[in-house]
């Protein structure tokens, strides 16, 4: 027993490391200064890959046609015409017929990522080199524009991936979820930043130059990968494209789900950041103390004072994460149970390579690719 306990508190010790370093990594995040807006600010083309009605697209697409910017085009894509999506996104270009926009009806995809299939057309419309993709479930104010596009002054900047604050909805499984999105996940995208640098992309806006994304090889290189946000940020780090972690955060209105709905998006994402960054996946074994702290505890409970310990460290990066890069509340009543409950997910994302998305299921390869099984 000693023995085991021994190995918990090492395994504890590089948790509570990290948690220090989440702290390092979110303060240096806000020293970012905020960017100034251009005189003569360069066009943007929106793209909007849609499907079905998510809870709130309507005031979330809204968010998007009111942008205090000058120069910009909204783009949407679906499959066909029998979207309810269509009828929303009629009823707002008539609402708005100042701002360019056009419905784009894509048909069937010939890959397995449809969201690429209708970005790749929606990208061989757009007008402007400056490309925001962003997902049907994000909500932003209207200065989104103008901030993104002040980043991208710089010449040499090819994507940039907009932080997310995760909106729940009623259900209890969306509020564990948008609780672990703004400690758990977006602590490791910073602590990242902070290690190597932004050498990859995440989340569901992204900011990319059209050209940068051309010069890896276009959508056609993503259209087989699963995380295909990820990989393009990496291909354009590798051709020489700089790669940021924006200083404007997107909100992520993840809506209310069931239970069963929730477990299928948790296993689909485990499942794919253990195919796009094996080691990383493993290394997620110290990104959440609270598993290790309580079985130390049943181990050694003489060894108490660590549950103090980690306790007081993860509410400091949590705290940290949360309220002061992303602006959201902590939700100090789930914070224990969602880190059982992630810990879990992590466990079964080791087994099993197929994942259910949008009604079909897939299989995941091992260089994170992904093909479809029915």
């Amino acid at each position: 027993m000693l023995a085991l306990a021994l190995l918990l508190l090492a395994l504890l010790a590089g948790s509570w490391v990290y948690l220090v370093m989440i702290v390092v990594a979110a303060r240096r995040w806000l020293k970012i200064p905020s960017p100034t807006s251009a005189a003569n600010p360069e066009p943007v083309s929106i793209l909007k890959p849609l499907a079905g009605l998510d809870e709130g697209l309507e005031a979330n697409l809204r968010t998007f046609f009111t942008q205090d910017y000058l120069k910009f085009e909204l783009l949407f894509a679906v499959r066909n015409n029998d979207d309810p999506a269509v009828e929303v996104v009629t009823r707002l270009r008539n609402q708005y017929p100042q701002v360019p926009s056009q419905l784009i009806i894509t048909g069937e995809p010939p890959y397995p990522n449809a969201k690429v299939y209708s970005l790749d057309k929606m990208m061989s419309a757009a007008r402007n080199d400056l490309l925001v993709m962003s997902d049907s479930d994000i909500r932003v104010d209207n200065k989104m524009l103008a901030r993104v596009a002040a980043e991208f002054r710089d010449p040499k900047l090819g994507v940039a991936t907009c932080p997310y604050r995760a909106v729940a909805g009623a259900s209890l499984w969306s509020q564990l979820e948008a609780i672990g999105m703004n400690t758990e996940f977006f602590g490791g995208v910073l602590v990242a930043r902070m290690l190597e640098g932004m050498r990859f992309a995440v989340g569901p806006t992204i900011v990319a130059r059209k050209k940068a994304l051309q010069q890896i090889g276009g959508f056609d290189r993503l259209k087989d990968y699963l995380a295909e946000d990820f990989v393009m940020g990496q291909f354009a780090a590798d051709t020489g494209w700089r790669v940021i972690l924006s200083s404007y955060v997107v909100e992520h209105r993840i809506g209310s789900e069931s239970w069963k709905k929730n477990a299928a998006h948790r296993i689909r994402w485990a499942r794919s950041t253990r195919r796009s960054r094996p080691a990383g996946y493993v290394g997620q074994l110290f990104t959440n103390p609270t598993p290790i702290a309580l079985a130390l505890a049943i181990a050694a409970p003489d060894w108490w004072p660590q549950l103090v310990i980690t306790a007081v460290l993860r509410a400091a990066a949590a705290w940290m994460v949360a309220r002061q890069v992303l602006g959201s509340r902590v939700g100090w009543s789930l914070l224990v149970p969602q880190d059982l409950l992630s810990f879990a997910f992590w466990i079964v994302g080791f087994f099993g390579n197929s994942i259910d998305w949008r009604g079909r299921r897939y299989r995941l390869q091992r260089d994170g690719k992904f093909t479809l099984e029915r």
